[in-house]
C-alpha cells in the first residue's frame, strides 16, 4: 500500500529555512504523529521507514529537520540553544494541528534518542495539548557510566562562548554502537545528510544540560507515553527509560525492554525485530486514537497561529517549490564516505 509524501521548506521565528516533510494515508487519518529525530539525524531518508509504516497504518505523520540538521539551514549540527529546537518543533507542529482538516484529531509526539528529550520538552510547554508520546531509547537522563566529572564540565563551560563551534568533544563511533544490522549500518553511514563528525563544544554542553534538567524533572511528565528500549543498548542506558517510567506522574504509561536489541530499534535491527517494534508502537497508538477530542482551533491561541502563518507568508517567495509525489523506496545512490 502506497502513501502520499510531501516536502516543503518553511522559516522559523529566527528566519532560518527549515526542511519539513509528511507521510499521509489516502483516507482520513486516525490521528496525527509528529516525529522528533535524534542527534545528527534527519527525517526524509533516515526516518522514511517510520513515516511510511505509520502512514500505512492510517496515521498522518509529520517531520522536520532541526536547524543545522539534514536539509535545514544552519551550521552543521550546531545547537546554540536546545530551546530553539523545542520552539521550532512546537510552532510547526501546532500550526499543522490548527489546519481545518485536522481539527478533532488526536495528537501524538514520537521521539527517538535526543528526539525523546525534544518530545518531552514540547509536552512540558503545554501539558494538556498532547495526547501521548512514543519514546524510543529517549535521551532523558545521563547514564552514570558516561556522565562527565563536574570539574570537566566546569572547564568546558568556561570556554564554550569562546570556541562554541569547535569539534573537539571526543566520542566513540555512534553508528557502530547504535545499529546492529551491518547492511543497515552501512546504509546509514552512506547517508550524507547524517552528521558523522565530532560533536561541537556548545552542542555537547547543551545536550548535557538538557539531559540533566530532564533527569531532575521526570516527575513533571504527565502525558500518556510508551517508552521502548533495547536491553543491549550502549548509547543510552536502558535504566534511563526505567527512571522515566518509574518517576513520571503519568497515569497511563507503558515500558517495554527488548532483549538483545541495540539503540536503533526502528532502523538498525534485523527486519523481523523492526517489525516487532513497530507492531508494538502501532498497537499502542491504535488503542489511544479512537476517542473524540476537542476541536484544535479552540485550543491554539489565535495570535500564535497568525504569527506562524504570517512569517511563512512573508518568506514564501524565498522558499523552494513544494514537492509532492507518491511515496516509494528510492533507489540507493552512490555511497559517500567523505566528511560532511
Amino acid at each position: 500500500m502506497d502513501v502520499e509524501y510531501h516536502e516543503e521548506y518553511i522559516y522559523n521565528s529566527r528566519g532560518v529555512q527549515l526542511f519539513t516533510c509528511r507521510w499521509l494515508p489516502f483516507s482520513s487519518p486516525k490521528a496525527l504523529v509528529f516525529l522528533c529525530h535524534g542527534y545528527g539525524m534527519e527525517c526524509s531518508n533516515f526516518m522514511k521507514g517510520c513515516g511510511t509504516r505509520l502512514a500505512i497504518h492510517g496515521y498522518a505523520v509529520f517531520g522536520m529537520d532541526y536547524e543545522g540538521h539534514g536539509r535545514s539551514m544552519g551550521a552543521r549540527c550546531y545547537i546554540k540553544r536546545f530551546e530553539n529546537i523545542v520552539n521550532d518543533c512546537s510552532d510547526h507542529f501546532k500550526s499543522i494541528c490548527g489546519q481545518e482538516e485536522y481539527w478533532g484529531k488526536r495528537r501524538f509526539l514520537y521521539g527517538e534518542s535526543m528526539g525523546g528529550a525534544v518530545s518531552l520538552l514540547i509536552h512540558k510547554r503545554d501539558p494538556a495539548f498532547w495526547h501521548g508520546a512514543v519514546l524510543v531509547a529517549p535521551m532523558c537522563k545521563i547514564s552514570e557510566n558516561v556522565k562527565p566529572h563536574p570539574l570537566v564540565i566546569s572547564l568546558l563551560t568556561r570556554v564554550e562562548d569562546i570556541i562554541p563551534k569547535w569539534k573537539i568533544v571526543p566520542t566513540k563511533d555512534v553508528i557502530d554502537s547504535a545499529f546492529k544490522d551491518p547492511i543497515k549500518r552501512e546504509e546509514i553511514r552512506c547517508n550524507k545528510l547524517i552528521y558523522q563528525e565530532k560533536p561541537r563544544l556548545k552542542t555537547a554542553l547543551e545536550m548535557l544540560r538538557t539531559s540533566m534538567n530532564l533527569e531532575d524533572s521526570l516527575q513533571e511528565v504527565t502525558l500518556p507515553f510508551f517508552v521502548l528500549h533495547g536491553e543491549a543498548d550502549t548509547v543510552t542506558d536502558p535504566e534511563v527509560s526505567r527512571a522515566l517510567y518509574e518517576r513520571a506522574s503519568s497515569t497511563d504509561k507503558t515500558i517495554k525492554l527488548y532483549p538483545g536489541m541495540w539503540h536503533g530499534l526502528t532502523s538498525g535491527e534485523p527486519d523481523n525485530n523492526i517489525e516487532i517494534v513497530f507492531s508494538d508502537i502501532v498497537s499502542w497508538l491504535d488503542k489511544r486514537s479512537c476517542e473524540d477530542v476537542k476541536p484544535i482551533h479552540q485550543s491554539i491561541p489565535v495570535t500564535e497561529k497568525l504569527n506562524v502563518m504570517e512569517l511563512n507568508r512573508q518568506k514564501q517567495n524565498k522558499t523552494r517549490s513544494h514537492m509532492k509525489y507518491i511515496c516509494g523506496w528510492k533507489g540507493r545512490g552512490t555511497c559517500h564516505h567523505s566528511a560532511m
